[in-house]
């Protein structure tokens, strides 16, 4: 592993011990120990990357709890051989999806950000694929974050202009546009056409 990283790692791990101190210490000392701890995590955070410390304060300190992995969703659409992507604000395209919000469930959240950026109605039909980011995506990330690729299928509807996204298109495997690959790449969507050609098609997860 790369020095450029190792210290994001330190800093992780950091947050993450300072958290379940503070969730489940009970002296008042140590839980003053455990705040020190995750507030220095903050500044390596922000010492290294591009964001003010009362950013990274706002996104890294504020969980409570023991702290887990983040949810993605990712949907895969797939007709005549062509798959759906929506072009994101920076002109690059992704698979329609997002982080799971804390109020809905994996099925609920895929179809609803379907409709937010693609605007169309969708059936979640069976997970393709549960990939671990660091290991397919990148690994400059302050969260540990999973990633789901769920099939879904088209019920109606039609691209609508909206906050998220600027366009919608489908394309074939050999002929894809830039991608956002930190939220998914080709190697990602190759597997996803092949997982929807396979009525027997088994997951692989990380």
């Amino acid at each position: 592993m790369s020095d450029n990283i190792r210290w994001l790692d330190w800093a992780v791990e950091l947050q993450s011990l300072a958290q379940a101190g503070l969730t489940y210490g009970k002296d008042d000392f140590d839980r003053e120990r455990y705040q020190r701890i995750r507030a220095i995590a903050a500044d390596i955070i922000s010492q290294h990357s591009s964001l003010p410390a009362a950013r990274v304060a706002d996104l890294f300190c504020n969980e409570s709890g023991y702290q887990t992995p983040k949810l993605d969703t990712r949907a895969a659409i797939i007709e005549d051989d062509k798959i759906l992507l929506v072009q994101e604000r920076d002109c690059r395209w992704a698979l329609p999806g997002g982080w799971v919000d804390v109020n809905c469930s994996v099925r609920e959240n895929i179809t609803k950000e379907v409709k937010e950026e693609a605007g169309l109605d969708v059936v979640a039909e069976r997970i393709l694929a549960l990939h671990d980011w660091h290991q397919h995506n990148g690994s400059t990330s302050a969260w540990h974050i999973c990633k789901i690729f769920i099939q879904c299928r088209v019920l109606g509807g039609a691209f609508q202009p909206n906050n998220e996204t600027l366009a919608s298109g489908w394309f074939r495997a050999d002929a894809l546009p830039p991608l956002a690959s930190e939220k998914n790449n080709a190697a990602q969507i190759a597997l996803c056409f092949t997982a929807a050609r396979d009525p027997q098609w088994q997951p692989p997860f990380d």
